[in-house]
């Protein structure tokens, strides 16, 4: 069976849709508000997202498709550095977790981008606090595996080469 470059973008745009889908329902379903990390995280699946979608749409040639390839592959090592920063936080002892800090929307109106960020990055309370589990992984470590599956399927993208 032969993957094509179009299909395999278009999975990647529908696993990001599923997985932002469910960030919404388990926010707005189960009412589990999400810290400033998983906010970061989802901003990366929207730009994984969006970046499948408008290689899907372009089906761009070669070049174009190593340079999608790439995008890919950074906005998920991004996407998977800050799951996985998510994740250490949430294996702290109790003792050395950081202080619960303020909400994301406070900082952005008190701070410049430049500010913010690396106060996010740190981590607080809150994201150090386990909220749900499926087969005993947390939600960051669920965003890590879907961020790992995309960081492959654009290194693929980078080499994949079809018939035309």
């Amino acid at each position: 069976m032969i993957i094509t470059f179009r299909a395999m973008f278009l999975a990647v745009l529908a696993c990001c849709l599923i997985v932002l889908g469910f960030g919404l329902y388990v926010q707005h379903g189960l009412h589990i508000e999400p810290c400033p990390l998983c906010i970061l995280q989802r901003i990366a699946f929207i730009c994984v997202g969006l970046t499948a979608l408008v290689a899907y749409l372009l089906n761009p040639g070669i070049v174009g498709r190593m340079f999608f390839g790439l995008l890919t592959a950074l906005f998920s090592a991004v996407g998977a550095a800050v799951a996985a920063r998510n994740i250490w936080l949430q294996h702290l002892p109790p003792d050395k977790v950081p202080e619960c800090g303020p909400g994301l929307d406070y900082l952005l109106d008190a701070f410049p981008l430049a500010k913010v960020l690396p106060m996010v990055l740190k981590g607080s309370g809150e994201c150090a606090k386990v909220a749900w589990t499926m087969f005993g992984l947390s939600i960051p470590a669920w965003a890590l595996g879907w961020f790992l599956v995309f960081f492959m399927a654009g290194v693929a993208a980078m080499f994949l080469r079809e018939r035309r």
